[in-house]
């Protein structure tokens, strides 16, 4: 395991409390009990936090001036800013007054550095429209090419986009259990705890009626599903509350899926309006076959919105969603077609760093 910081004190009981709050962000730690002892690993960690009681002996050492440099004092220490510029130090924190922002540190310093996920959306133009199966298929198809993907369901009131892909009895963190999460969400915890098949990870709703998730929870979630995967498909409601807003507003792309009718298209010219104002690139998807022959580039001239394609729907789909069977039913198709042509187009590739994570 990568040692994600290094804590250097003298002090048995500061070394104590840093390394309960490492656990809780599940940070590996080590203890250095002096400057002597901190020289060999000082430049590996992404963090250090050196205890005021060692400052100057840190300060005297001599050591490389490097960023990631916290002092930390056990209380009011009136020289502790004097003492954070001689050991090289960026930042200043007390305990206990800031358990919560070191808890935040330590979570930041066991991820490694690199790129941000790709996020994308989709809404239905109205009910039934698939926009679910079109936002798990989507996973599906990345997933399967190597992109760590994660689902998020949005929608509190859709019956859980778990049951698609058979994982509703799976174990895992479910949105209820994240309702009320407050700071920095460790990426590697999430990956973990999430169900999932491959490298598709889901967050779902638990069955009976969904509870409310806090505006930080949100913001911890897709800050944490930033970070830690490659694309994140979020399936958005129609009427999609603050927690839909976040995702939208996350979004690089979102895909407005309409079917080939004339009421469907009608309803999407009003939710395209509401959407601009969440969302910086809209893109319409028409599905078919078309009732009353309809075709996609009529509904495209209708609604004005850049185009990302078409693809019928297909007959298998029903009893696959039925049966908790859509991986299966998604591996070829007009689907399986569509969605591989829109991540060809999106240009994605796995961040190497991963590879390894």
């Amino acid at each position: 395991m990568n040692l994600a910081a290094l804590i250097v004190t003298g002090d048995p009981a500061l070394a104590d409390g840093l390394l309960r709050l490492a656990a809780a962000a599940d940070a590996h730690a080590e203890v250095a009990y002096g400057a002597d002892e901190a020289r060999p690993a000082w430049a590996w960690p992404s963090l250090i936090l050196v205890g005021a009681d060692v400052a100057e002996d840190v300060a005297a050492a001599g050591l490389q001036r490097r960023p990631g440099v916290v002092l930390v004092t056990g209380g009011a220490a009136p020289d502790a800013y004097r003492l954070a510029v001689e050991a090289g130090a960026q930042d200043v924190v007390a305990l206990p007054d800031h358990e919560d922002w070191l808890i935040d540190a330590f979570a930041a310093a066991c991820e490694p550095e690199g790129g941000w996920a790709t996020a994308l959306c989709v809404v239905g133009a109205r009910g039934g429209a698939g926009a679910s199966v079109l936002a798990t298929a989507l996973g599906l198809r990345a997933a399967g090419t190597g992109l760590r993907t994660l689902l998020v369901d949005a929608d509190p009131f859709g019956g859980g986009i778990d049951l698609l892909l058979g994982l509703e009895s799976h174990e895992g963190v479910r949105w209820p259990d994240l309702a009320e999460r407050r700071g920095r969400l460790s990426t590697a915890t999430l990956r973990e705890t999430l169900p999932g098949t491959g490298d598709l990870s889901v967050l779902s709703w638990r069955r009976g009626e969904p509870v409310p998730v806090s505006e930080e929870a949100v913001r911890s979630l897709f800050d944490a599903a930033a970070r830690g995967f490659d694309l994140v498909v979020a399936d958005v409601p129609r009427h999609p509350g603050d927690l839909g807003r976040a995702a939208l507003r996350a979004a690089a792309v979102t895909f407005l899926l309409v079917p080939a009718e004339v009421r469907a298209t009608v309803a999407a010219d009003g939710l395209a309006a509401a959407l601009r104002r969440d969302t910086a690139d809209l893109r319409l998807v028409v599905q078919g076959p078309a009732p009353g022959g309809i075709t996609p580039d009529a509904v495209a001239g209708v609604l004005g919105l850049p185009f990302a394609g078409s693809f019928d729907r297909d007959r298998r789909l029903p009893t696959a969603i039925d049966s908790g069977d859509l991986e299966r039913a998604c591996r070829r198709g007009p689907l399986a077609d569509f969605c591989a042509t829109v991540l060809a187009d999106l240009a994605l590739q796995p961040y190497a760093y991963r590879e390894a994570v």
